[in-house]
């Protein structure tokens, strides 16, 4: 037995982007936002974890977290975060009947201050040392 178009179960369903309007780009996004993020906590707590191990490996994971890939990696944190947050804000102010006329407004606002707080986070990452 296949499972329905709207099954949970079935997950490409939470991202296909067939079909969808702003507000369904808007989740998908939101989605993606989150399982990131989610990721980001378990690598995050590993990292700590390093502490645990002595300050020499800890210098090695230091040494290694100055790479320009892993800058990258930690750019695409914050533009997570500040998407997730800000989109997160729309869905709070349509929970509760604020603008919902304007949702699709408030969402390419959130997408657009996410894409400029993430350049600016960029320009900070990338050029100070």
């Amino acid at each position: 037995m296949e499972p329905q178009k709207n099954d949970p179960k079935n997950l490409w369903d939470w991202f296909n982007p067939k079909g969808r309007n702003v507000g369904g780009w808007a989740f998908i996004l939101n989605r993606i936002a989150a399982l990131g993020l989610v990721f980001y906590l378990y690598l995050h707590l590993f990292v700590l974890g390093k502490l645990a191990q002595g300050p020499q490996v800890f210098d090695q994971f230091i040494a290694t977290a100055k790479s320009p890939l892993y800058i990258l990696g930690e750019l695409l944190v914050i533009a997570a975060a500040l998407y997730h947050g800000l989109n997160g804000v729309r869905v709070l102010l349509t929970s509760f009947n604020i603008g919902v006329p304007q949702q699709k407004q408030m969402f390419y606002t959130a997408l657009l201050l996410s894409v400029l707080g993430t350049l600016v986070f960029a320009v900070r990452m990338f050029t100070v040392h």
